[in-house]
């Protein structure tokens, strides 16, 4: 061979090359993170044998429903900054350098495929980079002064960041494999949740559960504490018992064998002994039950829990197992995207619920959520209330009852299965007993152009997703036959009423609660097809509505004559109570005025939503003003987390930030004298920062700013001023409050002759009561008809 014609390659490059993974390594140096800590986290790409092309691009995704607080790229001194840097590798003899000029960072929140859509993008900026280069990307780079990042809020076994990578700038991605997963444990102990019936009958032995959680209601584990219970009778006398906690996973203790002997309303108090910084906490329970509630105890059912053999966190036993060991649930039913389950998954499921569910312990149902389009629909809870083996993904004929087949591993084209809802409906019309069928308002809102009046019993109008008071108040107004149900529809690992995250999950989760006969699947699932049913915003308040014999959910003769009667059971105190003729309030108690309105007290209250679809909520942030009158004492009601919050910025000003999803906050104000003082408030209103830049979020477009002024005369005139705004039940209020106790324990009746009802038409009258904390509570319909 002449040296013109001579093999020339840099010595032992191809055998570097051999030594890499073709599409390189992601490695981090962390393995656990607090969940909701403040921290800066860095991860390194090495590229792999394959090299990057000029032009390529990186996406370090994670899951879309993780509330990790949203990356910037524009202000390198702030919090949550993202960073990468390039870090040239040693070179071969003979090897020429990289000739990439630049990185280039952005940030998107649906980036990349589900389930892992939020994508932190790396663009390679004129130039290609060599194997065995490396990326380093901070999350929260703290170098230039930044406060670092804030860490997602709910624990979870296995965090996953994945890498893909576009290695030919063909945007055509690879997946890196090896995922960095990191554990998201929970914090220190912050506060205790006890958890027992709310009512009961005098004699019947229960449980009571007590859990310690960190401040994001995440709780605890591997604690090694003890508590104490303290039981006030309604005479006021004290009895104290003394538990342990468990000491290995979960910190929980489930306090056996209680019981009342007397009626009235019995006071549980949990204490932490040795940890006075831990508040204590405590369950106002009843022991009495009058014959027309049909019930001694109402159960209390999260119908809409999710896993992460679709969508949600941690597994199916971790969710399933938490619902009924952590949040005291009395009846689950487990929820499965139904495009995004495998087969071998579903079967293992099911298998898992059948095992847990326990006659007169916890009744646990499979079910599925049909994930067609809104145009088609849109999303049907699927519970399957007999044992043995539900009819999906397959009907015995082998036909598919999925809307549709996607997920990770699927191979070309989507196509349509059980599509569009009518015949989801034919699919298991021929036993309407055996299922259940839930509209519902998550992602893909529910349409109500359809409607199964044998299948569709209910209708969920609460869930972590917000609260849907006008789905009801819309279903019923349309002639459509539902009851009262809220779930969590929960994706983060704490169903029943769990703490709200600070993303897309931003309320907290609803309880549906059950007037059952038994306590077993036929006899939950005859009470939940029945109606016999109230909402809750995931408290364990109680609500029963009826007329004579007659109990909320039937259909019957109207009796002009028989009055309603209504029994409310709270914990914070009723201070409004609407009754409802489908979508038309026709009668109202408001216990503030009947209790004293204060000469010195006010609230404002933020509350609704900006739209009816996915990303609904409206963002607060502003100032209030006071002047005329001394700000003597403010505080926060309705927040639902830390990053929710409001805070003094001066002398009578106060700055204040916070989210509604359909949901109410409010700030309670205290003044010297409420004659002279005048009240400005001035908030701007955002939406969800789907794109763009974190730090200058989307303003609501048809209200961007709401301005509000009030004098202390008007108010103490009015009572109230409200200022509605364009949205969905958006509005800023600003009222009087009582400064004396409200009722936990309310009744009474109301005359159906002075509500002066249209005799020619049905009417499904409910009630609906909100308490001082801006919790809420609905009752399902009496379905009235003309005689």
């Amino acid at each position: 061979m002449t040296p013109q014609t001579a093999v020339r390659s840099p010595t032992g490059l191809a055998a570097y090359f051999d030594t890499l993974p073709f599409l390189g390594r992601l490695t981090c140096e962390r393995q656990t993170l607090t969940a909701g800590e403040w921290t800066e986290l860095e991860l390194v790409y090495e590229v792999g044998a394959v090299g990057l092309a000029d032009g390529a691009w990186l996406k370090l995704a994670f899951k879309f429903y993780s509330d990790w607080a949203l990356f910037q790229t524009t202000d390198p001194k702030g919090a949550n900054y993202v960073s990468a840097e390039y870090h040239a590798g040693l070179l071969i003899p003979g090897q020429s350098p990289a000739t990439v000029q630049a990185l280039k960072v952005r940030f998107d929140q649906k980036g990349h495929e589900r389930p892992f859509q939020k994508a932190i993008i790396i663009d390679v900026v004129d130039g290609y980079l060599n194997p065995g280069d490396r990326i380093i990307i901070r999350l929260g780079d703290r170098r230039q002064g930044g406060a670092g990042t804030r860490v997602q809020t709910f624990v979870e076994k296995a965090f996953r960041f994945r890498l893909f990578i576009d290695p030919l700038g063909s945007s055509k991605f690879a997946e890196v494999p090896g995922d960095s997963k990191l554990e998201i444990v929970p914090g220190a102990a912050n506060a205790l949740q006890l958890i027992a019936p709310r009512l009961v009958s005098p004699g019947e032995s229960f449980d009571a559960i007590v859990r310690v959680d960190d401040i994001w209601g995440n709780t605890c584990r591997d604690r090694n504490l003890a508590g104490t219970l303290v039981v006030t009778a309604p005479d006021g006398t004290q009895r104290t018992e003394i538990f342990p906690f468990a000491d290995r996973d979960w910190t929980f203790a489930r306090v056996s064998g209680l019981s009342f002997a007397q009626a009235g309303e019995w006071k549980l108090e949990a204490r932490l002994n040795g940890e006075p910084a831990v508040a204590s906490t405590v369950a106002p329970t009843v022991a009495y039950v009058q014959s027309e509630e049909g019930a001694s105890r109402a159960l209390y059912a999260d119908l809409h829990v999710h896993s992460d053999d679709t969508v949600g966190t941690n597994d199916a036993t971790y969710n399933l197992t938490y619902g009924r060991d952590i949040a005291g649930l009395d009846v689950v039913g487990y929820t499965v995207n139904d495009f995004n389950i495998t087969e071998a998954n579903w079967d293992k499921a099911v298998e898992i619920i059948h095992g847990l569910n326990e006659t007169d312990r916890f009744v646990c149902y499979p079910g599925t959520e049909w994930c067609g389009n809104s145009a088609a629909g849109g999303d049907r809870n699927v519970v399957f209330l007999r044992d043995g083996k539900p009819r999906f993904p397959f009907d015995e004929a082998g036909r598919s009852v999925r809307s549709f087949e996607w997920n990770e591993t699927t191979a070309g084209t989507i196509r349509p299965g059980t599509w569009p809802v009518d015949r989801l409906h034919a699919a298991y019309e021929d036993d309407p007993e055996g299922h259940l069928l839930i509209p519902h308002v998550g992602g893909r809102r529910c349409i109500l152009d359809w409607n199964h009046p044998e299948l569709e019993r209910l209708i969920e109008i609460g869930s972590a997703w917000g609260q849907f008071h006008w789905l009801y108040t819309e279903a019923l107004a349309r002639g459509y036959r539902v009851g009262a149900s809220a779930a969590s529809d929960e994706h983060q690992g704490r169903c029943g009423g769990g703490a709200p995250g600070t993303g897309t999950f931003g309320s907290r989760g609803g309880l549906t609660g059950v007037i059952a006969d038994r306590f077993d699947r036929a006899g939950v699932g005859s009470a939940l097809r029945a109606r016999r049913t109230f909402a809750t915003t995931g408290e364990r308040s109680f609500a029963a509505l009826w007329q004579g014999q007659h109990f909320m959910g039937e259909v019957f003769d109207v009796e002009p004559e028989t009055p309603l009667s209504y029994r409310l059971l709270g914990h914070a105190g009723w201070e409004e109570v609407e009754l409802y003729d489908g979508d038309r309030v026709v009668w109202r108690r408001n216990l503030h005025a009947e209790a004293g309105l204060s000469e010195r007290s006010l609230r404002i209250r933020f509350g609704g939503a900006r739209i009816k679809d996915r990303y609904r909520a409206a963002y607060w942030s502003g100032e209030v003003a006071v002047t005329g009158a001394a700000l003597l004492d403010v505080r926060g009601v309705g927040f639902d987390h830390p990053e929710q919050s409001v805070w003094r910025t001066g002398l009578g000003k106060l700055g204040f930030r916070t989210a509604t999803h359909g949901d109410v906050d409010g700030i309670e104000l205290t003044l010297s004298d409420l004659n002279d003082a005048h009240i400005t408030i001035a908030a701007d209103l955002h939406g969800y920062s789907k794109i763009g830049d974190p730090l200058q979020p989307p303003p609501h477009v048809h209200a961007p700013e709401a301005r509000l002024e009030v004098s202390g005369k008007d108010l103490i005139a009015k009572g109230s001023v409200t200022l509605d705004l364009p949205g969905v039940e958006l509005r800023l209020i600003v009222e009087r409050v009582t400064d004396r106790p409200l009722p936990r324990d309310l009744g009474g009746e109301i005359s159906l002759q002075e509500l002066a009802l249209d005799p020619e038409r049905d009417h499904p009258l409910f009630i609906t009561a909100r308490q001082r904390d801006q919790s809420r509570i609905w009752t399902s319909p009496l379905f009235l008809k003309p005689r």
